[in-house]
């Protein structure tokens, strides 16, 4: 009990606890520490991947992280980076583009050389003396099943009936395949020798249905199932020989798996441009009077 005062009042005991401890595992640091260790860690594998590129894809992430969306140190009238005066800027994405590129297409030219080890060590096509050629071209991976000699090592003379080479090509090809997840195409192409004039089946249907067989083929073993994007018949249109309308290296099977880094970043383009339009067309508009009344639609 508080004693009594001088003046008859009572005295005032103040009483202070101090409390020590952080809290425990209650406490908040920890939060900070481990988000430290993740910074660190994703940027030790950020440097880890880079170190691993050739030195032009090294330039590339370079360029692309000094000007990512071709921004410019001055501005305009307005304080968005997004515009210069009353223009929006351009957002360039050559860098980023490429280096998605380069990666797909080091990509295929791996899947290349494991498709044509794989092709070499096969000795029933080496038997049949059958042709595939595997290349890297500006549209993507290319792979082609080509006749040679009387040229019905995989299809017969005029026919969409698959020879045992094809099925072999179309396997071994298609357990590489399998393990992407890229998109495919598929091409049939004849030569230049045409049906009897009463038939009614042409170069078209004979190119095509080439086509869907292979198809069928891969999709045997587990390629083409969500992947397969077209199936095109160009009849004699694409020749190989064009010298040769006639030659059996005019008729093929084509498998295509086309680079989809640039379509993706052109699309991201696109959109980013309509945006920009967007934001121009709404700063661009004359803002209504104080206390005026909204116009009537």
């Amino acid at each position: 009990m508080a004693a009594k005062g001088a003046g008859g009042g009572r005295k005032i005991i103040i009483v202070k606890k101090k409390i020590s401890g952080g809290g425990g595992h209650h406490g908040g640091s920890w939060k900070v520490a481990y988000a430290d260790f993740v910074t660190a860690m994703m940027a030790f594998f950020m440097v880890m991947w880079i170190l691993g590129m050739d030195d032009k894809t090294k330039k590339a992430i370079e360029g692309y992280f000094s000007n990512p969306v071709g921004v410019k140190k001055g501005f305009g009238s307005g304080s968005s980076p997004l515009f210069i005066g009353s223009s929006p800027t351009t957002i360039q994405r050559p860098s980023l583009k490429m280096v998605m590129h380069s990666s797909e297409k080091r990509t295929f030219e791996e899947l290349k050389a494991r498709i044509e080890q794989k092709l070499a060590a096969n000795d029933s096509l080496k038997a049949m003396k059958a042709l595939v050629e595997v290349q890297v071209t500006a549209e993507g991976l290319r792979i082609e099943l080509i006749e040679s000699g009387k040229g019905d090592q995989y299809f017969a003379s005029g026919s969409a009936l698959m020879r045992p080479a094809t099925a072999v090509a179309l396997k071994t090809i298609g357990s590489e395949l399998a393990l992407l997840s890229h998109i495919l195409i598929l091409e049939g192409h004849t030569d230049a020798a045409k049906f009897g004039s009463a038939a009614t089946y042409s170069n078209w249907e004979l190119s095509t249905e080439r086509a869907n067989a292979a198809r069928k083929v891969l999709a045997e073993i587990g390629v083409g199932n969500g992947r397969l994007a077209e199936i095109r018949g160009y009849a004699d249109t694409h020749l190989r020989v064009p010298s040769d309308p006639t030659a059996a290296a005019n008729r093929r099977i084509s498998i295509l798996l086309p680079f989809t880094t640039d379509k993706l970043l052109d699309a991201a383009a696109a959109a980013d441009s309509a945006t920009r339009d967007s934001i121009a067309a709404g700063a661009g508009g004359v803002s209504p009077k104080p206390g005026a009344a909204p116009a009537k639609k």
